[in-house]
């Protein structure tokens, strides 16, 4: 077999494993409002995109000049009478990013099934990257009125690796067991700027049911926070444990010294073994597993998909959705690599022949 058919055969496969998720992912984000349906159905577009995003085309132009060049084949594959244009594609793709988060989820149950992942203990965290054009604030010297090229969707965000960074920010969840695979379970999107106490509680309420301890850095300290991890909407206990260094705000204890009465003191309870827990040898070792996961995999995922500098668009909508579709992308290039036992090599050996 060739070179070239051995690559449209991986892509090919990629793409047969992809549409049933995606299929899913669309029955649990519906479209809605008043009208007829769309000539092509969200997942179509959704494999469309994830296509783009595998073989790295940057540009939404790029994109679609790639993806019009083999619109054929790609026609037979998804069962379609005529093929999208060009500005229905780039309207869409502004619009594919909440069928992408549903996928994700969707997959990494699926892995969780397959035995491929154990999720009894996962860590989350944020990642920041550059935005296109110059950095800008209204603040800061510029009177209000934008720079020419700079993205108003973007937003300041401080890492301790890089400073200060104008531009947007993705939030992950990965597994994080000792001897299973680094699999992501779930992400968001958003400018730098985003808070991580308010980005992460719809993901702490969508952990996998087998999910016991959640590590996270600092940041993630808030009581909103734990309560999501810790107790259901109904303030009973999941049997989860929320894993992460308490802060001290304001000059004031990590832990309140004095009680206090009703719900006040039930925090300070909460916040009290949360406190101990992180403290004991167990909790020790399970925190140290998001330094050997998380941390690693957020560098391995923007280097896969060249997001190390800066995102690839700009405009929230159209990173959310490149970003969501390369998480998914890297989740099918682990199961289809896992699948192959190995034998087509490492993941980004995989990616570069496509």
């Amino acid at each position: 077999m060739s070179s070239s058919a051995k690559e449209g055969t991986r892509l090919a496969q990629l793409i047969r494993m992809a549409v049933p998720l995606c299929r899913s992912a669309e029955r649990l984000v519906p479209r809605r409002g008043a009208g007829a349906p769309p000539t092509y159905p969200d997942w179509q577009i959704a494999i469309l995109i994830m296509v783009a995003v595998l073989v790295r085309r940057k540009s939404k132009s790029a994109q679609y000049r790639y993806l019009y060049e083999r619109r054929r084949s790609l026609m037979n594959r998804l069962g379609m009478r005529g093929f999208p244009s060009r500005s229905t594609y780039f309207d869409r793709y502004r619009r594919a990013h909440g069928l992408f988060r549903a996928a994700v989820i969707l997959q990494g149950r699926r892995a969780i099934r397959s035995g491929l992942v154990d999720p009894t203990v996962v860590a989350v965290d944020k990642s920041m990257m550059a935005a296109h054009g110059p950095p800008w604030s209204s603040r800061r010297g510029h009177r209000g009125k934008r720079p020419a090229g700079a993205d108003g969707d973007a937003g300041w965000g401080y890492s301790a690796h890089r400073d200060w960074v104008y531009g947007y920010s993705f939030e992950v969840v990965v597994s994080a067991s000792k001897g299973s695979v680094v699999f992501p379970l779930g992400v968001s999107v958003g400018s730098a700027s985003m808070s991580e106490a308010k980005s992460c509680i719809e993901k702490m309420t969508r952990l996998p049911p087998q999910t016991r301890y959640v590590a996270a850095d600092a940041a993630y300290d808030t009581n909103a926070i734990g309560q999501a991890v810790e107790f259901d909407d109904r303030d009973r206990a999941t049997g989860r444990h929320l894993i992460c260094p308490l802060q001290s705000r304001a000059g004031k204890p990590r832990v309140g010294p004095y009680p206090h009465r009703g719900r006040r003191e039930q925090q300070r309870q909460r916040r009290a073994k949360r406190w101990a827990f992180y403290l004991s040898t167990k909790g020790r070792r399970l925190y140290g597993r998001r330094h050997k996961t998380i941390e690693p995999f957020n560098e391995w995922f923007k280097a896969k998909f060249e997001l190390r500098h800066r995102v690839w668009h700009r405009g929230l909508a159209n990173n959310a959705t490149q970003i969501a579709a390369a998480m998914f992308a890297y989740q099918l290039l682990v199961r289809y690599h896992h699948r192959n036992g190995g034998s087509n090599g490492t993941i980004q050996w995989i990616l570069d022949t496509l």
